[in-house]
C-alpha cells in the first residue's frame, strides 16, 4: 500500500456524419495497462438522434455465421437495437423505414492502411465507398486537420502518429527519429498523449527499438504495428509486435541468412533498391517448399499477430512488371492464402492508392486479391470488419451488427458473397446511426 498514490484522477469519459454536439468523447491517456481506443476525431461525428428500421435485406453481421434473410435492425440515436428477423419484432410508429428487400446489409468497413490525411477528398470519397473506419499508420495527426474541418463526413480516424525510424528515414516528411531504445520508449508516450490508437514501427530501426517501444504501447494499452521489409520479422514479432503491414515485411524472413543480409545491405545503402528488390527476393522462394515460411506462419498464428498485407499496391501484372515482379507477385498471394489457412489473422488495409484500381477503389481491389489468395468471400468480409476491429481494439464497439454496438453499417445494392464486385454497390452508408449524405 505504501506505493499506492495519494492521490486518485477521477477521468470523464464523454460519450461520438457531419460534426455535431460532442458524443463519444476519448479520455484523457494515463499510463496504464488497458484503456479504451477512440477514433481522434470521435468527438466530431454526428450522433444519430432517431430511429431507424432497415427491413428486409440480407444481412451479413461480419461475425461469419450465415446471413439472415428478410432480415430487421433497428437503430436507436447511435447504437444497435435490435437484430432479427422482420417476424420477431414490430417497428415503432415514428421509425425512419428503409426498404432493404433485395439488398445486403454489412458492418461499415474498417481500412487498416490508409494513407490520405494531406488529401482531404480521400477521407471523405472513402467514407462514401463504405469505409466508416481507418487507421493511418504513419502520419502527423495535424496532416489530418483539413478533412476534420472540411465539414464533411469523413470516417472514424484512427491514427497513429508519424513513423518511429532511425537516420536516414524511408520518409522524412512522416517520421520521427530515435537513436536509442529510451528514446522510441518517449516517442511511444508523446504519440500516445496525443491520441495515438497504435505505435508504428519502421524498418531500420533495431529489434532493442522495436521490443521496448512495444513494451512502453503495451503499458499505455496500445498495439504495435511494423514494416519490417530488411529486419527480420521473426525477431520482431517475437520482440512484442501485435501487427505487420505489407507481405513484403516478410520476404528477408523467407530466405536463407545469407542472401537475406545481402538484400539488407542493399536497402540500407540506398533506400530505392526496395522498389525492385522486393520483387527480386520473392520470385526467389519456393512456396511449395520454404521450410522457413512454414516456421514463420507457425509463429504468427502462436503470437496472434495481425497481417495487413496491403496486396493491391505490390500487385503486378505482365502489362505493368517483367516477369520477375509477376512471379515475385504471385508468391505472396501463395504466402498470405497459406499463412491464412494456418490460422493467421489477415486483414484488410488498402494503401489508398493501387496501380489496378480506380480512385476510392483501392479498398475493394485489395479484397478481391484475398479473395484470390485463398479467402472465402464471408472470410474477405470478416477480415474486413469485424477482424479489422479486433486488430484496432475496438470490436467491443465496433466490426459487426450486433445489439449494443455502435451503428456504423452500410446497404448494398448486390450481394457480395455471391461476387465481390457487389461491394462497389454501396447505396447507403450510416455512421454512428446518421444516413450520410454526399
Amino acid at each position: 500500500m505504501k506505493f499506492l498514490s495519494k492521490y486518485l484522477i477521477y477521468l470523464l469519459l464523454v460519450g461520438s456524419c457531419a460534426p455535431s454536439p460532442k458524443t463519444e468523447q476519448a479520455p484523457i491517456q494515463k499510463k496504464a495497462s488497458t484503456h479504451t481506443i477512440y477514433a481522434l476525431n470521435a468527438n466530431e461525428i454526428r450522433k444519430g438522434e432517431e430511429t431507424i428500421a432497415i427491413i428486409g435485406a440480407t444481412l451479413i453481421d461480419g461475425t461469419g455465421v450465415a446471413p439472415i434473410e428478410n432480415s430487421l435492425v433497428i437503430i436507436k440515436n447511435d447504437k444497435i437495437d435490435f437484430v432479427g428477423t422482420v417476424d420477431e419484432r414490430k417497428v415503432e410508429d415514428d421509425a425512419t423505414v428503409i426498404d432493404a428487400k433485395g439488398k445486403t446489409l454489412l458492418p461499415g468497413l474498417i481500412d487498416a492502411h490508409f494513407h490520405g490525411g494531406e488529401n482531404a477528398e480521400m477521407s471523405a470519397l472513402f467514407l462514401k465507398k463504405g469505409v466508416t473506419s481507418v487507421r493511418d499508420p504513419g502520419a502527423w495527426n495535424a496532416s489530418y486537420d483539413s478533412a476534420r474541418n472540411s465539414g464533411r463526413p469523413i470516417p472514424r480516424l484512427f491514427l497513429t502518429g508519424p513513423h518511429i525510424d532511425v537516420y536516414p528515414p524511408a520518409y522524412p516528411k512522416n517520421s520521427y527519429l530515435i537513436q536509442d531504445a529510451e528514446e522510441g520508449r518517449i516517442a511511444v508516450n508523446r504519440f500516445a498523449d496525443e491520441g495515438a490508437t497504435a505505435i508504428k514501427a519502421y524498418f531500420r530501426l533495431s529489434t532493442e527499438m522495436i521490443a521496448a517501444i512495444c513494451d512502453e504501447a503495451h503499458k499505455r494499452g496500445i498495439p504495435v504495428t511494423a514494416h519490417l521489409e530488411i529486419t527480420h520479422a521473426v525477431d520482431a514479432i517475437k520482440a512484442g509486435l501485435d501487427g505487420v503491414e505489407h507481405v513484403t515485411s516478410f520476404g528477408t524472413a523467407l530466405l536463407p541468412l545469407e542472401e537475406g543480409e545481402i538484400y539488407k545491405n542493399k536497402i540500407m545503402a540506398d533506400n530505392a533498391a526496395r522498389r525492385s528488390g522486393r520483387y527480386e527476393v520473392w520470385n526467389k522462394l519456393d512456396m511449395d517448399n520454404n521450410p522457413l515460411a512454414d516456421t514463420l506462419v507457425q509463429l504468427l498464428v502462436k503470437r496472434k499477430v495481425f497481417v495487413s498485407p496491403t496486396l493491391a499496391v505490390f500487385e503486378r501484372q505482365s502489362d505493368r512488371g517483367d516477369s520477375v515482379a509477376v512471379n515475385g507477385f504471385k508468391n505472396m498471394l501463395k504466402f498470405v492464402g497459406e499463412a491464412h489457412k494456418a490460422g493467421a489473422k489477415v486483414v484488410v488495409g488498402s494503401h489508398t492508392w493501387v496501380p489496378y484500381a480506380d480512385s476510392g477503389d483501392a479498398y475493394y481491389r485489395e479484397m478481391e486479391l484475398l479473395h484470390e489468395a485463398g479467402l472465402s468471400n464471408m472470410q474477405t468480409i470478416v477480415a474486413a470488419t469485424l477482424e479489422n476491429a479486433r486488430f484496432f481494439r475496438i470490436d467491443s464497439r465496433l466490426g459487426s451488427i450486433e445489439k449494443g454496438k455502435i451503428a456504423d453499417l452500410i446497404l448494398l445494392r448486390e450481394n457480395p458473397l455471391e461476387n465481390l464486385e457487389a461491394m462497389k454497390t454501396v447505396e447507403q452508408v450510416i455512421l454512428n446511426g446518421v444516413l450520410c449524405e454526399f
